[in-house]
C-alpha cells in the first residue's frame, strides 16, 4: 500500500470517529431530555388493573374490548389485567385492601364496600378530573362514590338484580298468559308448573349472592318498605322484625314447594341461566345485565319476558319498585407514582367515556350516564328501561357490612336444604350485625 492509499485510510477512519462521537452525543442529548419530561415516549408503563369480568356477560366482553383498544392506541400503557370470578372478587379486593396492596386500578362497589377502602385511604380522589364527565353523569349516579365531597370512582353500569326472566309458553300452559301480579297468584302458578312436570326456578346459588341479592333484596323491600335497611343500619329497626322474618319465609315457602331445581347449590348462577335458556324451568331470577344472554343475543329471546316480583299482601313496599344500584366503579389506587398515576388517568379518561355508555346500551346494559340511546338499541333494552324505572329498592349487599351479608347467605342456602328456620335466620343476622357494633 502507497503513502498516498494510507493517507485516505487514515483520513476515513477519522471521519468515521468523529461520526460515532457526534451520534454518541446526539443520544446522551436526547437521553437527558426525555428524563427531563419524565421518561420518553418509548418508555412502557404498566398498570394492573383487577376485574370481575370473567363470565360470558355482554358487559364484560365490551369491558375487555375497550382495554384493548385503549392498549391498541396507548402502545407505551399496558393494562395488565387480573380477572377475578364475581363471586370471590369482593374477598380478594378486601384482602389485598388488608394489605395495602391494591391493584393500580380497581373495580368497586358503592356504598357499604366502599367505605373501607376509602377509610384506609387505599383510593386516590379524583375531583380534578370530574369536568370529563360533567355533561353526560348525573350526581345521582356519582353518589354512591362520593364519600365527604371527595370523588373515588365512576360507574360504568347500573344494575337491577332482581329481574324475573319467565318463559312465556310454559306460562301459558298452566292458565298464565300475564305474569301474575300478586304473590298468591305467583305461588298459585308455581303449584301448576310442579303439577305440569315443569321446574318453576331456575337457581344457581353456587356462589351464595343469587339468594341474598337477587331474591331477598326485592323480597324484603316488598315485605318492609324501602326504608327498613337504613333504619337497621341507624339501629331504628332489626332484621328479627316481622316483616323480615316474613320476607326470608318466601325462600322458605319455595323450597317446600319443590320451586327450586335440585341441584340449585352445585350450580352457579351462569349455569344457572343456562338452565333457564335451555327450556329446563319456567322461570330464572337475575340481574337485568343477563337479558344479553336470555333475549337480545338469542334467536329465540321473544319466548322469554321480563317482570318484577309480585306484590305481597300487607305489604309496606311499592310493587313496581325494582332493586337497583350503580356499580362497576373504576378507581385508582392512592400512592402511585408520577407516571403511573398520570397514565392511569388516562387510562380512566379514555375508558370510561360517553363511547362505552353507548356500546353498552347498544348491548342491552343499562347505564347510569345521560348519553342518547343509540337507533340499534335493542327493543328488549326498551323494554328494560320501563320496567325499572318507576323507583329504585336498595340492594341489600350495596347497603349492609360484608361480614352481615355473609351470614345471611349461608343461613339461606342452609333454608334450601332444610337447616335452620326464617326466624333463627332472622337472628343470626341480627346477633352479626350487633357483634360489629
Amino acid at each position: 500500500m502507497g503513502k498516498t492509499n494510507k493517507g485516505k485510510k487514515a483520513v476515513l477512519l477519522g471521519l468515521v470517529a468523529m461520526l460515532v462521537m457526534v451520534t454518541a452525543a446526539c443520544g446522551k442529548d436526547k437521553a437527558a431530555e426525555g428524563n427531563n419530561n419524565g421518561g420518553s415516549e418509548s418508555e412502557t408503563i404498566t398498570l394492573n388493573m383487577m376485574h370481575p369480568w370473567t363470565s360470558p356477560n355482554v358487559d364484560n366482553e365490551v369491558y375487555k374490548a375497550r382495554i384493548a383498544e385503549f392498549e391498541e392506541q396507548h402502545p407505551n400503557i399496558v393494562i395488565k389485567q387480573d380477572g377475578v370470578p364475581a363471586a370471590q372478587y369482593k374477598t380478594k379486593l378486601r384482602t389485598l385492601a388488608a394489605a395495602n396492596n391494591l391493584a393500580d386500578i380497581n373495580v368497586v362497589w358503592p356504598g357499604a364496600d366502599l367505605d373501607p377502602l376509602v377509610a384506609g385511604d387505599l383510593l386516590q380522589p379524583i375531583n380534578d378530573m370530574m369536568d370529563n364527565w360533567a355533561s353526560i353523569m348525573p350526581e345521582s349516579a356519582l353518589a354512591g362514590f362520593n364519600v365527604d365531597g371527595k370523588q373515588y370512582a365512576i360507574p360504568t353500569k347500573q344494575s337491577f338484580v332482581d329481574i324475573i326472566y319467565y318463559n312465556k309458553e310454559m306460562f301459558a300452559q298452566v292458565g298464565y298468559d300475564q305474569f301474575p301480579d300478586t304473590y298468591d297468584k305467583f305461588i298459585d302458578a308455581v303449584k301448576k308448573l310442579k303439577e305440569a312436570g315443569i321446574t318453576p326456578i331456575s337457581l344457581g346459588n353456587k356462589e351464595q349472592w343469587p339468594l341474598q341479592s337477587s331474591y331477598i333484596s326485592i323480597i324484603g323491600d316488598r315485605y318492609t318498605g324501602s326504608d327498613f335497611l337504613p333504619s337497621v343500619l341507624e339501629k331504628q329497626a332489626k332484621f328479627t322484625d316481622p316483616e323480615f322474618v316474613k320476607a326470608l319465609s318466601v325462600i322458605d315457602d319455595l323450597t317446600k314447594l319443590g320451586a327450586f331445581n335440585t341441584d340449585a347449590n352445585n350450580m352457579d348462577s351462569v349455569q344457572g341461566q343456562d338452565y333457564f335458556i335451555q327450556g329446563k324451568a319456567a322461570m330464572h331470577i337475575s340481574s337485568s345485565t343477563v337479558d344479553g344472554r336470555i333475549r337480545i343475543n338469542n334467536d329465540e329471546g321473544d319466548k322469554f319476558g321480563i317482570a318484577l316480583f309480585p306484590s305481597v299482601e300487607g305489604g309496606k313496599g311499592d310493587p313496581v319498585k325494582s332493586a337497583g344500584v350503580v356499580q362497576y366503579g373504576i378507581a385508582i389506587k392512592s400512592g402511585l407514582d408520577e407516571k403511573k398515576q398520570k397514565a392511569a388517568e388516562e387510562f380512566m379518561k379514555f375508558f370510561v367515556n360517553e363511547d362505552l355508555y353507548k356500546e353498552l346500551i347498544r348491548n342491552g346494559i343499562v347505564v347510569p350516564a345521560k348519553v342518547d340511546v343509540p337507533e340499534d338499541a335493542s327493543k328488549y333494552l326498551k323494554e328494560m328501561l320501563e320496567l325499572t324505572g318507576n323507583g329504585t329498592a336498595p340492594v341489600f349487599d350495596s347497603v349492609v357490612p360484608t361480614q352481615v351479608v355473609d351470614v345471611l347467605q349461608n343461613g339461606l342456602q342452609a333454608l334450601t336444604v332444610g337447616r335452620g328456620t326464617p326466624e333463627e335466620l332472622a337472628k343470626e343476622v341480627q346477633d352479626a350485625f350487633d357483634t360489629m357494633n
